[in-house]
Formats: structure tokens, sequence, C-alpha cells
């Protein structure tokens, strides 16, 4: 059975006398045990504002508006929440996944306000997925979610929980035995975010000082290329997170966005600040 500790979450996943350390230990266990244990991975306000039950993870209707994918052998966890029953996009998306190294790995985690507005950003005209635009695109979609406020990739406004998912990861990958743990930010302006919610660069880090810089009055990208050829480009994209990440996800930079990999320590904050001002 599963050890329920009553003292601090940061005490260890305890089976049958077996502390665990990875996804795929976790996956291993029956089916209740492994739910069990990844509802720690769901922050209970955002169920309770939605009017989902914290223990059935239902509503109250009855249906089931939790998800936990975590097949047997896998080595990862999808979450997936929804507001309602048959609604499109969820509310919320956690995935984690183990490394090669035994480290653990937020993958992505996706966060919608379903009652705003839904941009097609996601799908091209023949419906085809985007895959967050790196295969292709939707112009026009993408035109009016930037309009809108919203930052690539993006398909809803979120609902700023960034600040209570990274706490939850904290407590889980603690249990786990680790100290640690990995985050792949899929555009600039999620790097940013990461950055302020305390987060350290395995590897990207150079790159993004040199964006600040090339971004500046007189830089390579400022000077050359923010020449308002597209709606992406406009001269004072410079000046926002969002406006910048919006003219890299053009292609800005000659190259796809890649090559960042970031890390969070358990309760420090690494005081990276490459959007300085």
């Amino acid at each position: 059975m599963i050890a329920q500790p009553e003292g601090t979450s940061s005490e260890r996943f305890v089976v049958d006398g077996t502390r665990l350390y990875s996804l795929r230990q976790i996956n291993e266990l029956p089916t209740p045990e492994r739910e069990e244990i990844y509802r720690h991975l769901l922050p209970n306000k955002l169920l309770e504002d939605f009017g989902i039950n914290t223990q059935t993870l239902s509503d109250a209707q009855g249906n089931r508006l939790v998800t936990f994918s975590c097949p047997h052998g896998a080595s990862t966890v999808e979450v997936d929440v929804r507001s309602e029953a048959g609604f499109p996009d969820p509310l919320l998306y956690v995935e984690l996944g183990d490394t090669r190294l035994n480290q653990i790995e937020v993958i992505l985690f996706v966060v919608n306000d379903p009652s705003s507005e839904r941009f097609e950003t996601d799908r091209d005209w023949r419906g085809e997925r985007t895959m967050f635009g790196t295969l292709r695109r939707n112009i026009p979609e993408e035109i009016r979610a930037m309009e809108a406020g919203l930052a690539p990739g993006q398909v809803r406004q979120g609902l700023r929980l960034s600040r209570t998912l990274l706490p939850i990861f904290e407590s889980f990958v603690t249990r786990l035995g680790h100290d640690y743990y990995l985050m792949e930010p899929l555009t600039y302006h999620t790097a940013i975010l990461f950055e302020r919610l305390g987060c350290n660069y395995v590897q990207g880090l150079r790159k993004m000082q040199w964006l600040h810089d090339a971004f500046q009055p007189g830089g390579l990208l400022h000077g050359q290329l923010l020449d308002g050829a597209s709606p992406f480009r406009q001269p004072d994209a410079c000046h926002t997170i969002r406006g910048r990440s919006w003219a890299i996800h053009d292609g800005i930079m000659g190259e796809p966005w890649h090559g960042i990999k970031m890390y969070k320590r358990v309760g420090r904050h690494a005081g990276i600040d490459t959007f300085p001002g």
C-alpha cells in the first residue's frame, strides 16, 4: 500500500516499503495506486473553481473530467483536466517524463481559460495540426491571436497558473527523491517566464543573452529584420517579451527555436534575467 504521510509534502512516495524514484516505477503499479500518486499534480483550487470534485475528479453530473495517461511500461505521464465533458481544449494539461539519466522532466504544461475566445492557431486551413506552429502555420489566426494579446502556441488566454504549478512540480519530484527537474521552453516568452519563476539554464543562456542584445536598437535583429515586412516583425516588437516571441516564431532568427534547456532546483530561485528592465 502507498504510505499516506500526514506531514510535509516533501515526504517520499513509498509503496509496500519501497521508495519510488521514477515515473516508470509508478506506472508499474495498479491503476488505483498510480492515480493516487498522480493526483498530487493537480491544483485543488483549480478543480474547486470549476466545480470538479477533488475526490471523484468528476462534475456534479458524475462525468469524469480528469484523465491520467500512464500505461504500464511507459516512463511518462499525461494529466488532462477538462472544464466540462466534451470541451475541446484542456483546462490543464501536464506531461512529465523520465530522462535517460533518471531525472524528471516537465515536458509540457498548458493552461486554457475555457471562457475566453478560441483561435485556431493549432490547425492550418486544411485542418491539419500545426504542432505549435513548428510544422505548419495558420497565419490569419496567428495574426488574430497576436492582436488579442496571445503569445505563440496559445489557442486561448491562460489562467495565470504557472506560479501555482511550479511548486506542485517541486513537491512531486521531491517526493520521488529528486532535488531538481528539467524543462524545455518551446518559445522565447516561455523561457523568460521560467526565468522569473526561478529556473536556470542547462543550455541556451548565451543564446538568450545574445537575443536580448540583438533586439536592442542597433542590434542585428532590430536593425536588419524588424522592418515591418510582416505583422510579426514590427519595429516596436523588440520592446516586449511577447513581441519578440512572435518575431522569433515568424523566423526572424533564420532558424527554428531550439537549443534551450532549463532546470528548476527545489526551493531555490536562480535569479537569471535575460530581459532586464
